[in-house]
């Protein structure tokens, strides 16, 4: 983010490899992070999807984080991010889980990181949502909150809307927030947009964008630079 002057992480929701991989080279340059759901890449292979898309991360020096949403008992979710077709836990500097099996989703994930690769890999607790009717809310985000401080190291902070706190027990939790948009306000299946700057002042640290930056009559490069822009001169107003 310091860096490249950039807390803008793209969300590259698409199905084709090459797809994913041209958009990725354009938007590349204003992107501190790009997030995949690569289970729906209808042509996936480790060889022409993985190791071309570590290829764009390393040029244009951004992570990569796989929106898996974990969601199951620790020993079943650390067979997910390990193995299978994906081997998600050798690739993706960054994953996610849903807190609703308990803090044993944590360590599972936990296990399977070390088990598989030397680099570190970074997991995010899904506090908040940015669909219409979330459940994620009240007593659920807060025990949510809980669970992500069984782990200081290995849990680096939120899905969420706004700022997570724990700051007076130690914790300086990444928030990164989806449904953020400069021109839409929604779409017809659920989900609501807030713009850069409503985000930011309740706490958002990186801001997650999908179709504002290649939608239909975007162009990925100006959408790009222009979120990139609104994006980090929001948070320098913010932390100043």
């Amino acid at each position: 983010m310091e860096s490249k002057q950039t807390n803008l992480c793209a969300s590259v929701d698409v199905t084709k490899t090459q797809e994913l991989l041209e958009l990725l080279d354009k938007l590349g340059p204003y992107i501190c992070l790009v997030k995949t759901h690569i289970d729906i890449v209808e042509d996936f292979s480790y060889e022409h999807t993985i190791l071309p898309l570590q290829g764009l991360a390393k040029k244009h020096n951004f992570m990569i984080f796989e929106d898996r949403k974990f969601a199951d008992i620790g020993n079943t979710v650390k067979l997910q991010y390990k193995g299978g077709i994906y081997r998600t836990s050798k690739w993706a500097d960054i994953t996610n889980a849903h807190g609703v099996t308990g803090a044993g989703i944590v360590e599972g994930l936990k296990q399977a990181a070390e088990e598989s690769t030397d680099e570190p890999r970074g997991l995010l607790m899904l506090a908040e949502l940015s669909s219409k009717g979330s459940l994620a809310t009240g007593e659920y985000t807060q025990k949510t909150v809980e669970i992500a401080k069984s782990d200081k190291e290995f849990v680096i902070g939120f899905i969420a809307q706004r700022d997570m706190g724990g700051r007076e027990e130690g914790f300086d939790w990444l928030i990164m927030t989806p449904g953020v948009g400069l021109d839409d306000k929604g779409d017809s299946l659920g989900q609501q947009y807030r713009t850069v700057d409503e985000v930011m002042q309740t706490g958002t640290d990186v801001i997650i964008v999908g179709r504002g930056l290649f939608g239909k009559g975007r162009d990925p490069e100006v959408e790009g630079k222009r979120y990139r822009n609104a994006g980090w001169e929001a948070y320098k107003r913010r932390i100043a």
